[in-house]
């Protein structure tokens, strides 16, 4: 059979990664896809030194790639949002098809760019977009095919997790392990899309359009960071059986669908709980597997070539295939006509368990001010630590609610904050068991 040509426009760190896992292993590739796949153009700005481009035809103008009749596909590697679109657009419209990694542009504009695909008859694969080289986009639409998903939680953004480790095993504050990653490179100089979940919420809006056959609707996805996090949080968390991590959950319920990013705690014993360092773990509940968990390298060069390779081996197998017949790109068929069967919940209508930490002034009758305002909400608490007082006589308390509805605890905080025996803002942070049961 005839090669599939590949267009590669970037030649950053997954490109780079994805140019040396196809010459590596061309052999392996080939004897898998049943054809080569060979480069055939490559579209960037400056060389890399990562990887020896010798004797490709290579050009500073991506669009060239998208436009050149030699190319079949075009992975696009660039990342960002508006440039991005428009390659992979112009792309389409000369019948290329597409590969990419890049999670921002799927989320906001994956709709717009599937409808597309779809009507030009081309495959857009996005493999690499989400957690790096786990499997898990090819896992819920496929492995998991035959499953009502009930639930989704993963840790999705590397430089979180690391963040939240650090923090944890060696009682640091946030912007001393944050300062730390950066140096290692785990971190961006302008952190903000990682440590405020904007990336997590990014992967999180694919994960759950695949999972359960809606549109992608980032806009809608609630996000919260872990700047606000500290060493003390981290620590009231450990003695109380838990752990923070900064999660990325999306629920089925009777309601509608839930889409959430934001510093959790899961108890010590939960899978998720035991993932460190760098790595990502997806974890997914359904209706006739059950549990499962998908963890691994959530980023990095060949990792996530690991992935943007696998989706060139699906287009090299699907290329001649009726485009009618093939597996839908977010699972289910007419998603991106418009299906609104289950809308998203705004977050006030999320019903989970809480942890918060106020400082009170010592003295008689505060605590009980505390319990009445919960009371009133019909708020009950679970679990409380009292901690030694602090610096000018003021006394952390930590609470740990039973269930209860996002409005009913927003509440609860605008009435707490404005005690006069309350010091500074009140630190919530969400309760997740991750239950099988759930």
């Amino acid at each position: 059979m005839k090669p599939v040509r590949v267009g590669i426009c970037g030649l950053g760190t997954v490109a780079s990664g994805t140019f040396n896992v196809l010459t590596r292993n061309a052999d392996e590739i080939t004897r898998r896809a049943g054809r080569p796949i060979v480069i055939e153009q490559i579209g960037a700005r400056r060389e890399n030194p990562d990887c020896d481009t010798t004797g490709f035809n290579v050009t500073t103008d991506i669009f060239d790639v998208a436009r050149n009749p030699d190319v079949d596909v075009l992975v696009e590697l660039i990342g960002g949002y508006d440039v991005a679109r428009e390659l992979v657009l112009t792309a389409i419209e000369h019948g290329k098809h597409v590969v990419t990694a890049n999670k921002a542009l799927i989320a906001v504009h994956g709709n717009e760019i599937f409808q597309a695909a779809h009507d030009k008859g081309v495959i857009v694969a996005f493999e690499g977009a989400v957690a790096g080289g786990i499997p898990v986009i090819k896992s819920l639409r496929e492995g998991l095919g035959a499953n009502r998903i009930q639930w989704l939680a993963g840790i999705i953004n590397g430089t979180g997790n690391y963040i939240l480790t650090h923090m944890r095993d060696e009682g640091r504050a946030f912007e001393d392990v944050l300062a730390e990653a950066q140096a290692l490179g785990y971190a961006e100089a302008d952190p903000t899309f990682d440590v405020e979940g904007i990336d997590a919420a990014h992967k999180l809006t694919i994960l759950a359009s695949i999972a359960y056959g809606v549109p992608l609707q980032f806009d809608k996805a609630y996000t919260e960071g872990i700047s606000r996090i500290t060493a003390e949080d981290v620590d009231h968390a450990d003695n109380l059986g838990y752990i923070i991590k900064h999660l990325g959950i999306s629920k089925r319920t009777e309601a509608g669908l839930e889409l959430r990013v934001h510093p959790t705690l899961i108890p010590k014993e939960r899978l998720l709980a035991s993932v460190h360092g760098v790595k990502n773990a997806i974890a997914v509940m359904g209706d006739a597997v059950g549990p499962t968990l998908y963890y691994g390298a959530g980023a990095g060069a060949e990792p996530t070539a690991s992935a943007v390779v696998a989706d060139l081996l699906d287009v090299a197998r699907d290329i001649s295939t009726d485009h009618h017949y093939r597996v839908p790109y977010l699972a289910f068929s007419g998603i991106i006509e418009g299906d609104d069967s289950l809308p998203m919940l705004p977050m006030e209508d999320i019903v989970t368990a809480y942890y918060l930490r106020l400082l009170a002034v010592d003295r008689p009758g505060v605590l009980a001010r505390v319990a009445t305002i919960l009371s009133e909400q019909g708020i009950s608490i679970e679990a409380i630590m009292q901690k030694e007082a602090t610096e000018g006589e003021l006394v952390p308390i930590i609470l740990m609610t039973h269930r209860t509805r996002e409005k009913n605890m927003n509440e609860v905080i605008r009435q707490l904050e404005s005690l006069a025996d309350i010091a500074g803002p009140v630190t919530r942070i969400r309760v997740e068991s991750l239950d099988e049961n759930e």
